[in-house]
């Protein structure tokens, strides 16, 4: 709007609602948008480039739409029972609110103990071996995953309120909480994966300074997702040795599936 005093996201918010409401694209969980006349040499195919751009424009008190307990797809293991979770559009419009850090604080309160922590049956030192991921992301290690489906974990919730009172974070606004940084770390692939295939968006966010005003849910400092496998997730699914030396002989030179695998 030509006489608004901020461009903001309005019609980006419509085109994500349609992108979750048609065809293939209705199965996702997380529908990211920003505006092209922001960057128009921007590609989704350059997710760091995109990320950032999504990162540096984003207000997360007005900038993340939920949509709880809906229709999820039936492959979804995240959600809060069979083909029921939550999606998000994540939308980011106008001039950039901040700068982001290229370098972790060196007194990032993950560890500290308090009061509320204990009330909340958060165990100290459970969080640990940050990581910088991209500029802005932090990437760090959680406690195992014990509560139920369908509930917060009041972990998350103490991190987050320790993370609310800390200095030098406007640079930092997604913090994201997984059980192994050093894999998910390693390359956009794995981050991508981790993310956003282990995660129910209403579930498994929090945010330093969070509120809810009319229904509306934001937070006034980092962005936090819950990213670890979850107690009631299926294990990892990991390949036998045997099997692979098998089915490699079958495709070795002379083999019956030589040129086919």
């Amino acid at each position: 709007m030509p006489y608004a005093g901020e461009r903001q996201p309005q019609e980006l918010i419509t085109c994500g609602m349609a992108l979750l409401g048609t065809t293939q694209t209705s199965l996702s969980k997380y529908v990211l948008i920003m505006a092209h006349e922001d960057a128009p040499s921007m590609s989704t195919h350059d997710f760091p480039g995109f990320f950032t751009h999504m990162l540096e424009r984003t207000d997360f008190t007005r900038d993340l739409h939920f949509i709880t307990r809906t229709t999820i797809d039936t492959l979804d293991y995240t959600g809060i029972s069979l083909n029921q979770g939550s999606k998000l559009v994540w939308a980011a419009a106008g001039p950039r609110k901040r700068q982001l850090a290229d370098t972790l604080p060196g007194d990032l309160p993950l560890d500290a103990r308090t009061d509320d922590d204990q009330m909340a049956g958060a165990g100290g030192g459970a969080f640990g071996d940050p990581r910088l991921f991209g500029r802005g992301v932090v990437v760090l290690r959680g406690p195992k995953h014990t509560a139920r489906r369908d509930e917060h974990d009041p972990a998350m919730h103490a991190l987050a309120a320790r993370l609310a009172h800390a200095r030098g974070l406007d640079g930092l606004p997604l913090f994201v909480v997984v059980d192994d940084p050093a894999f998910t770390a390693a390359n956009w692939e794995n981050f991508l994966w981790v993310v956003f295939t282990r995660s129910d968006p209403a579930t498994d966010m929090y945010g330093a300074g969070e509120f809810t005003h009319c229904k509306h849910w934001g937070c006034t400092g980092p962005l936090l997702i819950d990213a670890r496998l979850k107690s009631f997730h299926a294990p990892a699914l990991e390949t036998d040795p045997d099997v692979e030396r098998r089915v490699d002989a079958l495709a070795a030179p002379g083999g019956p599936l030589h040129g086919y695998l």
